[in-house]
């Protein structure tokens, strides 16, 4: 069956060009569907777009027991009845979701069919939702194997079974799918909005990118890869500013701090990290905290802590005497909150999409940064909300090391053993615009 043309689409019109969107994942299995559809749920929800995934194979397998390839046989009519049900079920979740406060859903299952994603043009249109097709093609088999060994064997549906009966039977399953998979064809689906991923990244086909918010999903997309890498993170060393208990500024490092450059140094080293990049930002307690490290290094202006505007360069106990109501209004809403004439949480995220951008795109690097900026990263990584990020513990002189792994990001936490201020403080609970002083603040530095 052939996708229907725009004359038999009628569209919603142009008063609807920022309605919600359906990202609809097609291709085989064990072709990346899911590692992508969590990496562009986990960026999109960082830069505020609101967005879920909705797994068919999870509402399958709530479903029906699973019990062998057999299920995903085309002429397997009862099954094919269950699976048609579970897209559907799934299809009217991702109608509330966006009917409510989301934005993004992200459409996660084989669609390999042209009736299939017609079923989905069709619903989007009753509804006046957007779709953007992502389609992941890859017949290498060194590839497929490495991801049916790593990813789909050791998944719910495999659990307790043998791993090389699991290999066989989840091989003869693909096998299913092909008999029946139509690609999304240039001519035939002209009309249609996608790109197709090809190869893991070797090459793109790009088509009728509607809207902004496509524009940075096929940006995003063409970024990011799955060779095996690591990502090192750490604050600069105890600066003399850190010891005052000041924000911001551009003070060099205290003792402390010159001894855990040469700690971090020796530590990376030791790590024997092949083709590693220093990235620091432009202020001198990163470029001196990287001094001891020999590996080429960059300076981003983006990586720069975040701008406390007019509170520069104070204490918070300062901060909260002259500016009481702004000190109340941040510890209200920390993520939006912006410093008057300076920057806030999410302004952060804004300036750092570049460099997250940069590291998908990028082998091991280690970015030496600030508090504030080392939040964002960690945020992207760990896909945690807004409302956590500004409250992510990022202790001095210690190390993090995040290495991408199948669905997520494996984190590995290395404190080098030398002294430091501490700089976290906790969300506060009495967040009233007319609170007595804390006394506390007078004694306890306090941080961005």
């Amino acid at each position: 069956m052939a996708s229907a043309s725009k004359s038999t689409r009628k569209g919603c019109g142009p008063k609807h060009s920022n309605s919600p969107t359906i990202i609809v994942m097609v291709g085989l299995p064990a072709r990346g569907k899911t590692y992508i559809g969590k990496k562009l749920s986990r960026y999109l929800n960082w830069v505020g777009v609101n967005t879920k995934v909705f797994n068919v194979g999870q509402y399958r397998r709530e479903t029906v027991k699973f019990k062998s390839h057999d299920f995903f046989r085309t002429d397997n009519e009862e099954a094919m009845k269950i699976r048609k049900q579970c897209a559907m079920e799934a299809l009217k979740d991702v109608c509330k979701w966006l009917k409510g406060n989301g934005m993004i859903a992200v459409y996660d299952a084989t669609n390999t069919t042209r009736a299939r994603r017609n079923d989905i043009l069709d619903f989007a249109e009753e509804h006046c939702f957007r779709v953007f097709f992502v389609e992941s093609i890859c017949d290498d088999p060194t590839v497929v194997e490495q991801n049916v060994a790593e990813v789909k064997v050791n998944g719910p549906d495999y659990r307790d079974t043998d791993p090389d009966a699991a290999m066989e039977d989840f091989k003869l399953r693909i096998a299913h799918y092909k008999e029946s998979y139509e690609t999304i064809d240039p001519t035939i689906d002209d009309d249609l909005s996608y790109i197709k991923i090809i190869d893991v990244g070797r090459r793109f086909m790009v088509n009728r990118v509607a809207d902004h918010i496509q524009s940075r999903i096929v940006y995003y997309l063409m970024n990011i890869h799955i060779q095996p890498r690591s990502i090192y993170l750490c604050r600069h060393g105890e600066s003399e500013m850190n010891i005052k208990g000041r924000i911001g500024g551009d003070s060099s490092l205290s003792q402390n701090g010159r001894e855990f450059a040469v700690e971090l140094g020796t530590f990376i080293k030791k790590q024997d990290i092949k083709g590693l990049t220093v990235w620091t930002s432009e202020l001198k307690r990163t470029g001196e905290t990287a001094v001891h490290i020999g590996a080429p290094s960059e300076k981003w202006k983006a990586l720069n802590e975040i701008s406390a505007g007019v509170c520069e360069s104070m204490t918070y106990a300062e901060i909260q005497r002259n500016f009481p109501e702004e000190f109340a209004l941040r510890d209200q809403d920390k993520y939006h909150y912006r410093y008057p004439m300076g920057e806030s949480y999410h302004d952060l995220v804004t300036r750092l999409e570049p460099v997250i951008m940069e590291l998908e795109r990028s082998e091991n690097v280690l970015v030496i940064c600030h508090q504030a900026v080392m939040r964002c990263v960690l945020a992207y990584y760990l896909d945690e909300t807004s409302e956590r990020l500004p409250y992510l513990e990022c202790p001095l002189h210690t190390v993090m090391k995040l290495t991408p792994v199948a669905y997520g990001c494996k984190v590995e936490s290395f404190p080098l053993g030398i002294n430091a201020v501490d700089t976290h403080r906790p969300k506060p609970q009495n967040v009233s615009t007319t609170r007595e002083p804390d006394k506390a603040l007078e004694t306890t530095p306090d941080y961005p």
